[in-house]
């Protein structure tokens, strides 16, 4: 997984976004370095496998079930994990559909991974998977998700009054 094609790393950029938002700070509540109540999940792509993996161990500040991740937080991981495969292509895509199922209860406190990878592409709607697994490779959780590949240029100027490559303001971020 650590081939030569393989880029490491928190955040959202990608060619066409990092040029709208000037590289500002990233607050994304999965993978924002900024943000001090999140994931902070730093994922590895993989361009030669087509996948988006990070490995992570949570604490008891996401507990659902006892001694367990709450299922929210096991959709946004997931989440995470399928968006982070568009990158792979320098699409910018939001989640439009996302369906979870729900396997074993996914433990706090120990080493887990999540793999996210790519199901199909057709125009501007990107469907991918991802899996959440133990340290011995068992899924937990999967899911299923359907992308919306957008104009980043376009949407984050409408945000931001019209004017295009404006850095947009950190309250119209969150």
């Amino acid at each position: 997984m650590t081939t030569a094609k393989a880029k490491r790393g928190h955040g959202h950029s990608t060619a066409s976004l990092s040029n709208v938002l000037g590289g500002g700070q990233n607050h994304c509540f999965g993978c924002g370095p900024a943000n001090p109540n999140g994931l902070h999940l730093r994922f590895v792509l993989d361009a030669e496998a087509g996948t988006a993996t990070a490995r992570f161990r949570l604490t008891r500040r996401f507990e659902g079930p006892p001694g367990h991740i709450h299922g929210g937080i096991i959709a946004t991981l997931l989440d995470e994990a399928m968006g982070k495969v568009n990158k792979l292509k320098d699409v910018v895509a939001l989640t439009r559909h996302m369906e979870v199922e729900y396997l074993r209860p996914v433990p706090l406190r120990q080493a887990l991974t999540v793999v996210g990878t790519s199901v199909g592409i057709e125009g501007r709607k990107h469907t991918n998977r991802a899996e959440i697994r133990d340290a011995e490779g068992q899924v937990l959780a999967r899911g299923t998700g359907l992308f919306i590949a957008i104009d980043p240029v376009a949407m984050f100027a409408k945000m931001n009054g019209g004017k295009q490559g404006a850095k947009i303001p950190p309250a119209k971020l969150k």
